[in-house]
């Protein structure tokens, strides 16, 4: 899984064609715009010149020294029309060329810009029109004076300086994303030289965790949390193992001492005793068995079968169920219902009983009752010699075994309560070990459970 994650080369690759592609779109976009730049400040210039030029045959008009062809600059055209859109003068350009045709200036101003294809040119140009009025009563007239509209690419050598760019910005930005990725990742590359190297073996080990609080910093410690919780699970796992091959060897051991006697000596065996004790020991060994299937099985699926289940009843069930050791007294006010698994719920209720038959004086009591709408609670109190509070929670790890008072060497697996618990919480409820409320010795069991 790590491997895939930590696959840090198709990452820095796919980084950088991703930058590039970016920065090639970005260029482009950037050319396309500094040339539309460039285009428009041709445009002001041939517009500028245009200007000029018909200012300087407007004023020939009014001083009266027009002539025809107009004298201008080489390449001008430049035309004079009347009001009645006749030519009076022409320059050398436009000499023997159509009227130009473009609305005139209007009322309120004597200039107007405009853009027309439709002037008698050779190859079809299309030219920007700067046209001024001249009032003179009926003699009034009108001076045009035409610039050649820039192409799309006025400036082929600016253009072609500002296309190159886009090749060395793209390549740069490629080269510079390379070198960042590169040095971001290359604490990935450490933490998966060091996932390569732990082994079943050696969990104690840990990835390095880079100074900078980043992403991948944060991966580091997610690394190193997972290999704590592995590291414990392995752990636990291992001492179950030891528990369990213990546990299994004493009623094997057992077995089979009864059943060498039985055949060494069998003139000197009493068959009813040596067949009691070896049932004994096979009813201690199923009785494992038996707690080692439940555990795997709620380890392996919690998704079990879920009902409407009524813990009174089966408490009474239990209860009725096989005769104790010790008197067991059922309170309840009434049907406490729950949803959840009808024989997990049975299993969960039988171990507590069982537990607090073995270690009771006498008796143990079961109180069942509804403490707020949502919740079930169920206590299951002996008279015992109780259990000190600091071994109260290890009384609900696997094969726990305590120093004295209440200890699985009172005729239980070691497992019941470790069952009852993952099955409280299985249920989404919880299951704790506490003092008893009136003063008394004795261990009281809580069990709550939600109702829906």
């Amino acid at each position: 899984m790590w491997q895939a994650v930590l696959r840090h080369p198709e990452i820095r690759i796919r980084v950088t064609v991703t930058a590039v592609l970016i920065a090639f779109a970005l260029s482009t976009a950037l050319w396309i715009v500094l040339l539309n730049l460039v285009r428009g400040d041709a445009i002001v210039d041939a517009t500028r010149a245009a200007s000029r030029e018909a200012r300087r045959t407007r004023t020939s008009v009014v001083d009266g020294t027009l002539s025809d062809p107009i004298k201008s600059r080489p390449g001008r055209l430049l035309q004079v029309q009347d009001v009645e859109g006749r030519v009076i003068a022409a320059s050398p350009g436009m000499q023997g060329r159509s009227p130009v045709r473009v609305p005139p200036p209007p009322p309120d101003d004597d200039r107007r810009v405009n853009r027309t294809c439709d002037v008698d040119a050779p190859q079809g140009e299309c030219f920007l029109v700067v046209e001024l009025r001249e009032d003179q009563g009926r003699r009034t007239k009108f001076v045009f004076s035409l610039e050649p509209e820039p192409g799309l690419v006025p400036r082929p050598l600016t253009a072609a300086l500002l296309a190159l760019g886009i090749p060395f910005i793209t390549g740069l930005v490629g080269y510079g994303t390379w070198l960042a990725a590169s040095r971001t990742l290359r604490p990935v590359d450490e933490i998966r030289r060091e996932l390569d190297e732990i082994t079943a073996t050696d969990l104690q080990r840990r990835v390095p965790v880079p100074p900078r609080r980043d992403e991948v910093g944060r991966l580091a410690e997610s690394v190193n949390a997972t290999l704590d919780r592995l590291e414990q699970a392995v752990a636990r796992q291992r001492g179950f193992v030891s528990d369990v091959s213990h546990e299994l060897r004493s009623p094997l051991t057992a077995l089979r001492m009864e059943l060498e006697l039985a055949l060494s000596a069998p003139d000197d065996t009493e068959l009813p005793d040596t067949l009691r004790a070896i049932l004994i020991n096979a009813e201690r060994l199923s009785a494992v068995v038996d707690d080692l299937l439940a555990l795997a099985r709620l380890d392996a699926d919690r998704n079990f079968t879920r009902e409407p289940t009524d813990l009174t009843e089966i408490t009474d069930q239990e209860v009725l169920r096989r005769p104790r050791r010790t008197q067991v007294t059922v309170l309840s006010e009434g049907p406490v219902t729950v949803r959840g698994g009808r024989s997990e719920l049975a299993r969960l209720l039988t171990n507590l009983l069982d537990n607090a038959d073995r270690h009771a004086a006498s008796e143990v009591t079961v109180m069942l009752r509804v403490e707020r709408p949502d919740t079930a609670v169920v206590e299951v109190i002996d008279d015992g010699t109780g259990i000190a509070p600091e071994d109260r929670e290890r009384v609900f790890e696997r094969f726990a075994r305590l120093a004295d008072g209440r200890h699985r060497d009172a005729g239980g697996t070691g497992l019941g309560l470790a069952i009852a618990r993952d099955i409280a919480v299985a249920h989404r409820g919880s299951l704790i070990l506490t003092d008893r409320i009136d003063g008394v010795p004795g261990a009281r069991f809580v069990l709550r459970l939600p109702r829906d």
